[in-house]
């Protein structure tokens, strides 16, 4: 099956930071993508801006080092690469002085999209801002991408809202999350709305609980000196996890538009409980192994930063007052998974007697790997001998029902190209993401009170067992990371 591709129109994406790993990993392979794929008109063009000296062969060459690292799996052709690596440019920028502005003003052309992909850190996203203003760099179709950390709490997301208001409207900031691009967690709002099968039962009275899991296998590597001053719970839950549960949770918007979407999900955010301290677990992988522990990794010998955490969420409003939300995300765990797995109440009566074996229809969307979804449901075990159950799957995995050939874009490919169109569906608007700090800042607080270390856990593992009886007290078990 091939992809129907929109094109869209010339426009010019100034990327700051682009010697970085974010850049060289994510962001021009993805652009790659899609103008292998026909969606990027030949007449885009691509300026790489750093504070690295080199002239524009020597960036186009970096790009096609990091294709060669990065795109092993799906390398361009050389005619398509080459063409690509043509839309690029170069300016060797300062992003607190003046210095490389006046060049990059030069480049840019009237009356295309002006996208700026703030791939820095936030420090630089002020001074990025204000530099882009006093060089007449923004105009009614000037657009500016901005990567997380969004702030490191309330406080300071509000005032980088503030002085990105300064600059910009709110329609021209885009304030990306990769999880919101990506392929499933977009079906997750087809499922729900466009098929009458699950939305009438999509509440407290028919769902008993939801799951949603973010395991990685690997460990903090070099983002040692970040993720420690972060931790799991800033790092993972305020940003991803949250934008899944409001994906879940949310009511119907009244149709598919930006600030009808985000307007739903605000009001998810706003209905969250206070999380008590005995729904939480954090935890902290230690040595096994060949395996270094987190203390080892962060070089440091006291931290009582997470690295693993879950918790247990309730949201008050008439949808799903009674419905847990069990949310859980970690570093060094079994395996690199990405699911909500939503699980439907048992059925009030069963005809079969109470001997019948039963399990819960589960459905269980899967972000990574192996994108798709599955429901489990029960049948008739095939053969004589009376009425015997059985719980099946009903699987859809996208590479099976779309054909192997099938190109499934990754997040960046999408959300990019969506800021060129100026859709700003997928992205995070500043008040949402400010409630979400607000939501996140006082769960943060009580432990930082409290002083209490995580639980330890082996790498590996599933997490800390404490995590097990969080789901144990009520009846219910973690599904399992594979």
């Amino acid at each position: 099956m091939v992809a129907r591709v929109i094109p869209v129109e010339p426009f010019d994406l100034v990327i700051f930071g682009a010697t970085g790993d974010l850049a060289r990993r994510k962001i021009l392979p993805a652009l790659c993508r899609r103008f292998a794929e026909g969606q990027m008109p030949p007449e885009a063009r691509i300026i790489g801006a750093a504070r690295s000296d080199m002239n524009r062969a020597e960036f186009q060459a970096l790009v096609a080092e990091a294709f060669d690292e990065f795109m092993d799996d799906s390398p361009p052709d050389v005619e398509t690469r080459d063409n690509f690596l043509a839309l690029l440019d170069y300016v060797t920028i300062d992003a607190s002085s003046d210095f490389g502005w006046p060049e990059l003003a030069q480049k840019m052309r009237d009356g295309v999209v002006r996208a700026f992909y703030f791939s820095v850190g936030p420090s630089l996203f002020g001074s990025l801002a204000t530099q882009l203003g006093k060089f007449g760099l923004v105009s009614e179709e000037t657009r500016i991408v901005v990567e997380k950390p969004f702030g490191n709490d309330l406080e300071t997301a509000r005032a980088l809202n503030q002085t990105l208001a300064a600059h910009f409207n709110e329609t021209q900031v885009y304030r990306i999350d990769h999880y919101l691009g990506k392929e499933t967690v977009q079906n997750l709002m087809a499922v729900r709305f466009a098929n009458v099968l699950f939305e009438p039962l999509w509440n407290a009275r028919f769902v008993d609980h939801v799951q949603i899991t973010v395991a990685e296998s690997v460990g903090v590597g070099g983002r040692g000196p970040y993720y420690d001053k972060s931790g799991a719970m800033r790092d993972m839950v305020q940003n991803h996890l949250m934008q899944l549960l409001c994906l879940i949770a949310m009511e119907p918007p009244y149709r598919f538009d930006p600030d009808a979407v985000r307007d739903e999900k605000l009001k998810v955010i706003n209905a969250l409980d206070p999380v008590e301290p005995d729904d939480l677990v954090r935890g902290q992988y230690i040595d096994k192994g060949d395996v270094a522990s987190y203390l080892t990794e962060v070089e440091s010998s006291a931290s009582l930063t997470e690295s693993y955490i879950a918790l247990k969420v309730g949201i008050s409003n008439w949808r799903w007052k009674g419905t847990p939300f069990y949310l859980r995300t970690g570093k060094r765990l079994r395996s690199r998974t990405s699911e909500i797995a939503v699980t439907f109440r048992d059925p009030p009566h069963s005809i079969f007697g109470e001997s019948a074996p039963w399990r819960a229809n589960v459905l269980v969307i899967r972000l990574q790997p192996d994108e798709g979804m599955t429901l489990r449901v029960m049948i008739k075990e095939p053969g004589p001998g009376g009425m015997r159950l059985k719980d099946v799957a009903l699987d859809m995995s996208f590479a099976d029902a779309l054909g192997d050939d099938m190109h499934i874009p990754d997040a960046y490919e999408r959300l990019i190209m969506d800021v060129v169109r100026g859709n700003q569906t997928l992205f995070m608007r500043g008040d949402e993401v400010e409630a979400a700090w607000a939501w996140t800042d006082p769960i943060i607080a009580e432990w930082q009170k409290s002083a209490d270390k995580p639980k330890a856990y082996d790498p590996g593992s599933s997490g800390p067992e404490d995590a097990l009886m969080l789901m144990h007290r009520d009846g219910r078990r973690w599904r399992e990371i594979r």
